[in-house]
């Protein structure tokens, strides 16, 4: 039996939008029956509130949205690469923060922003690999989950519809990544995703 296929989100402190992020997908997966097939946890790249829950405003909007929600902060590990299939970063200061972070290309690789997929990840999905990849136009921040710790009820609204129409996409991908892992003959490795050529190898703060 093969392993379960592992995503993580991660934000910056990881009391807002990696577990929101965290807690729609997790719905998603059990609507699609595919929960006992795939783990999903969240990180922040940094550790000022290990140990917190999440943000009460966060924790209000997934109520009201009817998403189930339970979490403990903590901060990413570079030591966790190995175990993951998929690395969600919700901004590009993120993502360029666990790219630098990655021991290895193909670890690298693994990261890919959130809201990528809501440009059409099903489409794009190719099995065994994973739409998501930035290109030069998507350097912009056009496709970042906005931080919204340090303004109103809003902000925490606008981040869960962003989500949730991202995770669509994301859901597809992962879809078709079970579907290669299931058809690859035993003693052979799956596709794995693309590198990267873009990537940045220089470690930022996000």
């Amino acid at each position: 039996m093969n392993a379960p296929f592992r995503i993580c989100f991660v934000c910056t402190g990881n009391i807002c939008r990696s577990p929101m992020a965290e807690s729609v997908f997790r719905a998603h997966l059990a609507e699609d029956g595919l929960d006992g097939l795939v783990e999903v946890d969240s990180a922040g790249t940094g550790g000022w509130h290990e140990g917190d829950g999440a943000d009460p405003r966060t924790v209000a909007v997934l109520r009201a949205g009817g998403y189930a929600h339970a979490h403990t902060a903590r901060q990413f590990r570079a030591s966790w690469f190995d175990r993951l299939d998929l690395v969600i970063a919700l901004d590009s200061g993120h993502l360029r923060a666990l790219r630098g972070l990655a021991p290895t290309e193909q670890d690298a690789a693994k990261v890919r922003l959130l809201r990528s997929y809501a440009k059409g990840g099903a489409a794009d999905a190719i099995p065994g690999e994973f739409p998501g990849l930035l290109s030069d136009s998507d350097r912009t921040g056009d496709l970042d989950v906005p931080d919204p710790y340090y303004g109103g009820f809003a902000g925490f609204e606008e981040c869960l519809e962003m989500i949730e129409t991202a995770s669509e996409g994301l859901l597809a991908a992962v879809r078709t990544a079970l579907t290669a892992r299931a058809m690859t003959p035993p003693g052979h490795d799956a596709p794995r995703a693309p590198r990267d050529p873009h990537r940045s190898r220089t470690k930022e703060h996000a």
